[in-house]
């Protein structure tokens, strides 16, 4: 069959994208301290981010062949971000240490895919990936200076 191994990938973006959004949401509700007014509305920007480009992956492997994820069982089961009960006792930087570690890990998912779209000669999705990557890694930058630290990338 053609393409297995970028659908598998898109595929498993779609569950971590999914995952991510609701770890995004899960800092928007249950932050609190200095910040808040400046955070609070950056999170609205970035699970609107997610939720655009979980479509566009979604919608990339459909128009390969595949079926992508869509219920809430299949995100769990297949999501490699962790998932944990929300609390209002983290700080604003330990907040933000779990989104770094989110966008650092789907960047390299993206690396991934890069490699996967290039031997398999998809150069659609690799630009999907390639693009996601670029943005991610930027937003990687961003919260990390705000952390007063480098990006590490």
């Amino acid at each position: 069959m053609k393409n297995e191994q970028t659908k598998r990938i898109l595929n498993q973006a779609v569950a971590d994208l999914s995952q991510f959004s609701i770890v995004i949401h899960q800092t928007h509700w249950y932050m609190r301290g200095e910040g808040f007014l400046v955070y609070h509305p950056k999170m609205d920007e970035y699970m609107d981010d997610i939720n655009e480009r979980v479509d566009v992956v979604a919608e990339r492997l459909i128009t390969i062949g595949g079926s992508p994820y869509s219920t809430l069982e299949e995100f769990k089961t297949n999501t490699k971000i962790k998932d944990e009960p929300g609390t209002f006792d983290k700080s604003m930087v330990e907040r933000i240490e779990n989104l770094l570690e989110g966008y650092r890990y789907l960047a390299d998912l993206f690396r991934q895919g890069i490699d996967i779209t290039e031997e398999e000669d998809d150069i659609v999705s690799q630009d999907i990936f390639t693009s996601m990557k670029a943005d991610f890694e930027k937003t990687i930058w961003m919260l990390s200076a705000e952390l007063g630290k480098e990006p590490g990338l």
